[in-house]
């Protein structure tokens, strides 16, 4: 598999909705953004559970890696209404994101549909795409709520995204910076593309079957694409 290689799709030409992930793919979160994210979530916990720090922590990461979602597990074991969690949550800073237009601009030139799909809120979801200056880019946000709070990569939150949004996954790619999320799409016949930035990048991956495209700087590979494709219109 190389960059600029689409082995398991069909050319680029057909695609006409290109899925993107929010954290860590449209913007990369700050380490004291995580680290606020994590104070977040571990006071709920101590407050919900009555238990102290350490014990918290424990018990969001435990949740996090058998669900996928730190919020999964307190649904289903310590019934918690996603509201109120998601309240707590809005108290996050958002003030190290500033507008992107290099990004913004490649995004306005793909041809086809734009959809973010992510394990987040939509208000947090609106509040970023704000800041970056991409309002107006996106025809539709697939959050978790929207999932019935089932994260991903569990399979069925995104076949419920393409009946929401009529998407053809055959025409779609994927945009995504944790490489095991993209094994669903690959599964259901999109195009998958790896942005490796973040915390949780390469250790992570040992099968790579499933991803397309392996990309460090998300602007650069769009203008790339948008560049082949109006070359392709032209000729």
């Amino acid at each position: 598999m190389k960059p600029g290689n689409l082995p398991r799709a069909r050319g680029l030409g057909d695609v006409d909705t290109w899925i993107f992930d929010l954290d860590n793919t449209l913007y990369r979160m700050s380490e004291r953004m995580t680290a606020q994210i994590d104070d977040l979530m571990g006071s709920f916990i101590r407050e919900l559970l009555g238990v102290g720090r350490d014990e918290a922590y424990r018990v969001q990461k435990d949740y996090f890696r058998k669900y996928g979602l730190t919020l999964r597990g307190l649904m289903l074991h310590h019934a918690v209404d996603p509201d109120a969690y998601m309240e707590h949550l809005s108290a996050l800073d958002l003030s190290d994101i500033g507008p992107d237009p290099d990004l913004g601009r490649a995004i306005g030139r793909l041809p086809g549909r734009k959809i973010i799909y992510t394990n987040m809120f939509s208000g947090h979801t609106e509040k970023v795409v704000r800041r970056l200056g991409f309002s107006g880019f996106f025809d539709g946000v697939f959050d978790i709520g929207t999932a019935d709070y089932v994260p991903k990569p569990a399979i069925e939150p995104y076949r419920s995204l393409c009946n929401r949004y009529d998407v053809d996954p055959r025409r779609a790619v994927m945009i995504e910076d944790i490489a095991r999320n993209l094994e669903p799409a690959a599964e259901l016949g999109m195009g998958t593309v790896w942005l490796r930035s973040g915390p949780r990048r390469g250790p992570e991956v040992t099968e790579t079957d499933h991803i397309d495209y392996v990309i460090d700087d998300l602007a650069a590979w769009l203008d790339a694409v948008a560049d082949e494709l109006s070359s392709d219109c032209v000729t």
